[in-house]
């Protein structure tokens, strides 16, 4: 799933991934805490755009090339 603004709505992942509400919404939260994502609530819904900045210093790690 691809979006032009990069955010993806919690309903549009759930229906995505097949999994329910609560179980996208716990982990997306998760995600967010370890600041690998970053939410912003929009009414009912709550929209998700992923932190390239963090992940790619999460690749860097795990990829064993920090110093």
């Amino acid at each position: 799933m691809s979006y032009e603004d990069g955010e993806a709505c919690t309903c549009d992942v759930t229906e995505e991934m097949g999994l329910t509400q609560p179980t996208v919404t716990h982990h997306l939260r998760r995600l967010a805490e370890a600041g690998l994502v970053s939410a912003e609530r929009r009414g009912t819904w709550t929209y998700y755009r992923v932190e390239s900045a963090a992940l790619a210093d999460l690749a860097v790690v795990l990829s064993g090339e920090s110093e």
